[in-house]
């Protein structure tokens, strides 16, 4: 019995004898391919029979052979370039005359990247096609997998017919069909058949599984990425739900196909039970739209919109919606009814880079009454902006350009117009560090134009100023770190219809000057301990600023809400905005220190102090924290412990009598199952403001998995103030499954009606996995913990 290897292409085959084997295996015969060519080449080692045609081994290796002519011409250039055919098998016979080629034995034909296995397998060469059988198992190149009993397929497995499917797709969905029908390697028709994306139990593979459809016919595009039922039945825990002559959804493998969403339902006090459902449309890659419907018994339907729309160097977003419902308001300290009234909102985005140094924008924010946005949940935001804008930005340096206006929604007895900025203008350059040899540091330059104007003969402001700065960083020899910097600014103002008159004109005309000298100095000490690093770091700065007489000429504008906190103690000037400039000369001093483990866990603690060298003249409001000679003392306490614990605690108290002026606390701890979060906030009023009494709230919420797949949520907000009362509570439920999410949740807000915020709200919520939006877990395993 000697070895041969046979390959077979375009219909020839020759007989290698086994001195020839050593060559092909060892590399050393010309006659040696990467791959084969044509429309058919097998190559395998096999045992010769009694006929040359006929042959059978107990194991298998792929080679391919390059063939030549009797007249010397390679046969790969008459060749048509189609994609070949590798084909393994225990065992393998060929027919001449019907030009069949039988494998047996762990069968495999790879082809286009498709890999076919089976028990037995015919090829017949004519027609190009294989029937399959026993354990057959077609691997696709998108990760689908397709189990059958018996298969036909030709034209290089893109078409054919199976028995028995069985598809496993690449996210985890599966379908199952008595009958099933393959065409143009993308599209699979079944009969009969079920979906689920629901992964099968391992305890109990015969239990049903949470959901799926049932339907007499299924068609997968893989080219259109859906997949489309007729005849269907929704089917949960194997109990028919609900009947569906037609139904498309995408298949999983693409972020973007039009159709349903997952509806939402639930109840509100101020418009009844609702449902609110939306189709998303997938235009193309690069844009899409969303149109909604919310219905309501108790108020007339919401329709809503959004489009979205993407360009190589632009983007485009809107979205709206528009009704006709009755609403509270308040005025003149009084609640009133309105009825019926056409209501509704408009909120755009728009953004276009136009090279590497522009981008240009504007953003449309826009309700039609005060209590809109907050009643039926869209955004809860108190002043909406609108604005268009341009910016520049060049190595270091920006440039940027507004035209603002604001609607103010806050519900009040009167009205606040809020202004219209015509235009503001922003410009920043610095030098590069080291850049000039003299004097060494860094070089700015500053520029701004603001153009404010109200309605009704209110006060407008045009304001323009420029600034310069130079600063630098020193490293001394004893490891003292210190900033310097310089910096003089000059502004002049224009006003008419001032708040305030002035004399006998309402138009006046002011400027000023100001210079100043800011050094700030620290002494940074650090030791390695085995397992964390300590640190101690204390802190002075000296200010240096001549005095500035404010009068009524020079508005106030943008630097009313001071907070002083860790973070701004140590800046030159600890007003918000430019109308005012922190004057006269001062002394910052704090202390920073802390613990910083290798492993993630720190605590880091910071207090501070600043002392004004004059007790006359103080340009900042009671309740600043600055508004005396020394100042409050402020402070913070950061620490984490690995993933599980963190708090961060800021304070400010005052210097003379250890008042509590602020307090803020944000905590929360993560031990997996349970997640605890809160917030506490106590602060004395603001002079100048409209905050004027104290504040004081504690927020909390807590989330607790009793399963893997179910979670219950609460939290509350309660106002410790003037007028205690809890505000806010909520409280929910969550299903959190393999392929089924659920959650139903219901809050209620106690606020005035007029404010929108006022209501009693149940909310349901239900996604099924590739059908709409979906949730999952987020409870770590335990070998995670």
């Amino acid at each position: 019995m000697r070895p041969f290897l046979i390959s077979i292409w375009l219909g020839l085959v020759v007989c290698v004898p086994a001195s020839a084997q050593a060559q092909l295996l060892t590399g050393h015969s010309p006659v040696l391919t990467q791959g084969a060519v044509g429309p058919v080449a097998v190559s395998s080692f096999v045992q010769s029979q009694q006929t040359p045609s006929v042959s059978s081994a107990p194991s298998v290796e792929i080679f391919s052979l390059s063939m030549t002519s009797p007249m010397g011409a390679p046969l790969l250039e008459a060749a048509p370039k189609e994609d070949p055919v590798d084909l393994q098998a225990n065992s393998m016979s060929h027919d001449d005359q019907n030009r069949l080629l039988t494998a047996s034995g762990d069968v495999m034909i790879v082809q286009s990247g498709r890999i076919l296995r089976a028990d037995d397998v015919q090829y017949d060469l004519t027609k190009d096609s294989v029937m399959a059988s026993g354990n057959v198992v077609l691997n696709e190149e998108t990760g689908n997998i397709h189990l059958s009993d018996i298969v036909t397929y030709n034209d290089k497995l893109q078409n054919g017919t199976v028995k028995n499917l069985r598809s496993f797709l690449a996210d985890g969905s599966r379908f199952t069909a008595q009958t099933g029908e393959r065409k143009g390697g993308a599209v699979t028709i079944m009969r009969d058949a079920f979906y689920t994306p629901c992964i099968t139990c391992k305890d109990n593979p015969d239990k049903p599984p949470v959901w799926g459809l049932v339907a007499s016919k299924v068609t997968h595009d893989e080219v259109d990425h859906s997949i489309s039922y007729k005849h269907a039945r929704f089917e949960a825990f194997g109990v028919p739900i609900l009947y569906i002559p037609y139904f498309s959804h995408p298949d999983g493998t693409v972020t973007q196909k039009s159709g349903f969403l997952a509806p939402s339902a639930g109840f509100k006090s101020s418009l009844g039970a609702f449902v609110n459902n939306q189709y998303y449309w997938g235009i193309a890659p690069d844009q899409d739209a969303t149109v909604g419907l919310m219905v309501m018994t108790d108020e007339n339907p919401l329709l809503s919109g959004e489009y979205r729309k993407r360009w190589e160097d632009a983007s485009l977003s809107m979205s709206g919606g528009i009704t006709s419902s009755s609403r509270t308001d308040r005025s003149a300290g009084q609640i009133i009814d309105i009825d019926d009234e056409a209501r509704g909102h408009v909120l755009a985005e728009g953004r276009w880079d136009m090279n590497e140094q522009w981008r240009s924008g504007v953003n449309v924010n826009w309700a039609s009454d005060d209590q809109y946005m907050r009643q039926y949940d869209f955004v809860d935001d108190d002043v909406l902006e609108n604005e268009i804008y341009a910016e520049r930005f060049s190595g270091r340096n920006y440039a940027s350009a507004r035209l603002l206006s604001f609607q103010d929604t806050r519900i009040r007895d009167i009205p606040i117009d809020q202004p219209d900025i015509l235009p503001e203008i922003i410009t920043s350059f610095k030098g590069e560090p080291g850049a000039t040899p003299l004097v060494k540091g860094q070089w700015t330059l500053d520029g701004s134009m603001l153009g404010l104007t109200r309605a009704g003969g209110d006060q407008d402001v045009q304001r323009l100023g420029l600034g310069a700065g130079w600063e630098r960083r020193l490293v001394s020899d004893y490891g003292f770190l210190t900033n310097i910097e310089a910096r003089a600014r000059g502004d002049f103002y224009h006003v008419k219809d001032k708040i305030v008159p002035a004399a006998s004109s309402d138009s006046r005309s002011a400027s000023r000057f100001f210079p100043q000298i800011h050094m700030k100095t620290s002494y940074p000490m650090a030791r390695q301990f085995e397992t964390l690093q300590a640190k101690v770091e204390p802190v002075v700065a000296i200010t240096a600023a001549p005095n500035i007489s404010y009068s009524n000429k020079i508005p106030n504008e943008d630097s009313n809400d001071v907070q002083l906190d860790s973070s701004n103690l140590f800046e030159p000037n600890r007003f918000p905005g430019l109308d005012r400039m922190e004057d006269h000369s001062r002394v910052t001093y704090g202390l920073r220190g802390g613990l910083f483990g290798f492993n993630g866990s720190y605590a880091d603690a910071f207090i501070g102090q600043s002392y004004r060298l004059q007790d006359d003249d103080n340009p900042f409001p009671t309740g600043s924290g600055l508004d005396q000679q020394r100042s409050d003392i402020v402070g913070q306490f950061t620490g984490q412990y690995t993933d599980k614990y963190y708090a961060d605690y800021r304070f400010q108290i005052g210097s003379d009598d250890i008042s509590s002026q602020r307090h803020e606390i944000d905590a929360w701890a993560d031990w997996n199952r349970l997640r605890l979060s809160g917030r506490y906030l106590y602060a004395t009023s603001l002079g100048g403001t409209e905050i004027e009494e104290s504040r004081e709230q504690l927020q909390g919420e807590a989330q607790f998995y009793a399963r893997q797949d179910w979670r219950f949520r609460s939290g509350a907000t309660q106002d410790l103030g003037q007028s205690p009362g809890l505000r806010q509570a909520f409280l929910g439920i969550d299903y959190l499954g393999q392929c089924l999410f659920m959650s139903l949740t219901g809050e209620k807000n106690f606020t005035s009606d007029a404010t929108g915020d006022s209501d009693t709200e149940i909310l349901f919520r239900i996604g099924l996995k590739n059908l709409g939006e979906f949730e999952e877990s987020s409870l770590r395993p335990a070998m995670e913990q």
